[in-house]
């Protein structure tokens, strides 16, 4: 759909699309920012000497803003599960392990998104040290959707997370979040800070 259905539906009263498709959005413009950026600098004569690094990110970037997009679906399509398991009367032979199922696939997409926001992060120092001087405040500002994106996923696996009955699984997916989020906030936060740093006008 275009943007402004896609925000006009995000700000209705309807549960989907929510915080989950708005963090595979944010991620996909994090993504797309990188792409432009190795875009720019690969068919720039001044940058020759990094032009196949910059072939090689806008590929990746490239895939990723293919499968953040589709992540803004399949985060709406495990909603549809987890909403009609708790419609399920509470005495409803089987409710528990409907819901549990539903919990499980409604986490699952946050994780993904989160393994793929971690994998183009790994770009930005690239962008940074070799990119186009020019772009590089849109360097800062995709170090700083990624990081958006990649702490909104994990509140939705929290959420989720939170709900299981299955705590051994529930403590497996938090220690899995807490590790991407150890990775690549701090990487994200340092490259905004260093992009910050180099343009702020003191």
């Amino acid at each position: 759909m275009e943007i402004s259905e896609f925000l006009g539906r995000l700000a209705s009263g309807d549960p989907v699309p929510g915080g989950g498709g708005a963090s595979a959005l944010t991620g996909g413009i994090g993504a797309a920012l990188c792409a432009m950026v190795a875009k720019l600098t690969a068919a720039n004569r001044r940058y020759e000497a990094v032009r196949v690094d910059m072939e090689e990110i806008l590929r990746r970037a490239d895939a990723s803003v293919r499968k953040l997009t589709v992540l803004i679906q399949k985060d709406a399509q495990a909603f549809t599960p987890l909403a009609a398991a708790y419609r399920l009367p509470k005495d409803a032979p089987g409710r528990e392990e409907t819901l549990e199922s539903a919990l499980l696939g409604a986490s699952a997409v946050p994780l993904e998104l989160m393994g793929e926001l971690a994998d183009i992060a790994g770009v930005l120092e690239i962008l940074a040290e070799k990119g186009a001087k020019l772009a590089l405040s849109d360097v800062g500002v995709a170090a700083a959707m990624l990081r958006a994106a990649l702490e909104g996923a994990a509140l939705n696996v929290f959420i989720n997370t939170k709900l299981m009955k299955n705590r051994a699984r529930a403590q497996a997916e938090n220690e899995r979040v807490q590790a991407l989020i150890s990775d690549v906030v701090p990487l994200c936060e340092g490259i905004y800070a260093r992009v910050r740093e180099s343009l702020a006008v003191i």
